[in-house]
């Protein structure tokens, strides 16, 4: 029997427009409600942005925010993984030679860029609900959960082969076509939704999992129940047992979710 449920959020529970299609709200007050199933959202996400979206259920929600490196359960903090200022500068100085990218410096209290190139900015307000724009960011004091690179060009061949000597220490992953995302090397998806398993009695085969992107990888381990979306990067269709009928603009997650559970949307 399924107990858990995970989910990415772009190009997974999201559509294109980053909307949550409203059958989704029914659906989880009926699992959750009625059958006790937990919910994570598991994103590469701030979480305050994810908090944003999912208020009228956060306080029952598990938040797996930036990767794994924050997670929250209502009030409860679950982790934190910080990597620490030294370190995210030095991987700071390195995506500087990155042409055509742009950093974000992901910290538990804010977010932090010093670029102010427009469709920079205006991709990243969408994925951090609290975000400074500093004149440095060498200069910035906070516990460094994350360092992204915003790739105008490719994230996965033009920004991670700078970063492939980096990964004996960090782990570095493609999120999208233009994120690249490096935190502790112990710190990801599927390491914070283990902890999550061991902490609330929950086996992999009681685990379900939907992702899209490399960055969903590790947590495709972790739960028997693996989906990798119809919409999904190949390397995470290879990597699950199963693929959605449905892609992430046709309500997948959740349409997946109902025939499982015998549920209609």
């Amino acid at each position: 029997m399924i107990k858990l449920i995970a989910f990415d959020l772009d190009g997974t529970l999201l559509n294109d427009q980053r909307q949550v299609d409203p059958s989704f709200w029914h659906l989880y007050e009926k699992l959750h409600r009625e059958k006790g199933v937990m919910f994570v959202a598991a994103s590469g996400r701030q979480y305050f942005t994810i908090e944003e979206q999912f208020r009228s259920i956060r306080d029952s929600l598990i938040i797996l925010a930036e990767n794994g490196t924050h997670v929250r359960y209502g009030n409860r903090e679950l982790q934190v993984e910080d990597m620490g200022l030294a370190a995210a500068r030095s991987l700071m100085r390195k995506g500087r030679e990155v042409q055509n990218a742009h950093l974000v410096l992901c910290g538990k209290q804010s977010a932090y860029v010093d670029s102010t190139y427009e469709p920079f900015l205006e991709s990243v307000q969408h994925y951090y609900r609290r975000l400074q724009v500093t004149p440095d960011l060498m200069e910035v004091e906070d516990q460094v959960l994350k360092v992204t690179l915003w790739d105008e060009l490719d994230a996965e061949t033009n920004s991670y082969p700078h970063f492939k000597t980096f990964e004996k220490k960090f782990k570095v992953a493609v999120a999208g076509n233009v994120w690249l995302d490096i935190t502790k090397h112990s710190a990801n998806k599927g390491a914070a939704l283990e902890k999550i398993q061991e902490r609330f009695n929950i086996s992999r085969e009681e685990t379900l999992v939907f992702g899209d992107y490399l960055n969903d990888w590790d947590m495709m381990s972790v739960g028997y129940y693996s989906y990798a979306m119809k919409n999904a990067h190949e390397g995470i269709r290879v990597k699950s047992r199963f693929i959605t009928r449905y892609d992430n603009n046709n309500n997948g997650v959740v349409r997946t979710i109902a025939e499982l559970f015998e549920e209609e949307v």
